[in-house]
């Protein structure tokens, strides 16, 4: 049975289930919250317990973030968590973090130079390419503008 391409839009969108749209920006809402509420708490504790400055705290409170998702993404918590909070998870840092190590965690069983080594930055290594080129790319334009103003 041949069918068209607009027949077969048809027919997918009748037999998929339905997001429930407004639960799951819910749940993203308030995990993404509880997280960004966890990093606040740390810098603090960092910068009122521990007398650092303020950019010191606000950079161990992201080396903290990362080395908690890292941690909970190695024992397989962290997916538990973006399966139930969805984008909620993304907040940059924390997101960045499990997009390393998922791959690492998937492929070790491959060893450590095929399998760690080769695939920990297939998902982040993109981000950080095309990131890194288009910071070149918008210095440059900058630097030109400056020229000639």
């Amino acid at each position: 049975m041949k069918m068209g391409k607009a027949a077969y839009e048809k027919y997918v969108r009748a037999r998929a289930p339905k997001s429930p749209i407004w639960k799951d920006c819910l749940h993203a809402f308030w995990v993404g919250g509880v997280i960004c509420v966890l990093g606040q708490g740390m810098r603090l504790l960092f910068e009122k317990a521990f007398h650092f400055t303020s950019e010191d705290s606000g950079t161990l409170c992201s080396v903290a973030l990362i080395f908690l998702s890292a941690l909970l993404t190695g024992i397989g918590v962290f997916d538990r968590i973006a399966k139930y909070a969805g984008a909620g998870t993304l907040v940059p840092i924390t997101g960045f973090a499990n997009a390393v190590v998922s791959p690492a965690v998937d492929s070790r069983a491959e060893g450590l130079v095929l399998g760690v080594g080769a695939k920990i930055f297939t998902v982040a290594g993109p981000v950080l390419l095309y990131g890194t080129l288009a910071g070149v790319l918008y210095g440059v334009g900058y630097w030109i503008c400056l020229l000639f103003l």
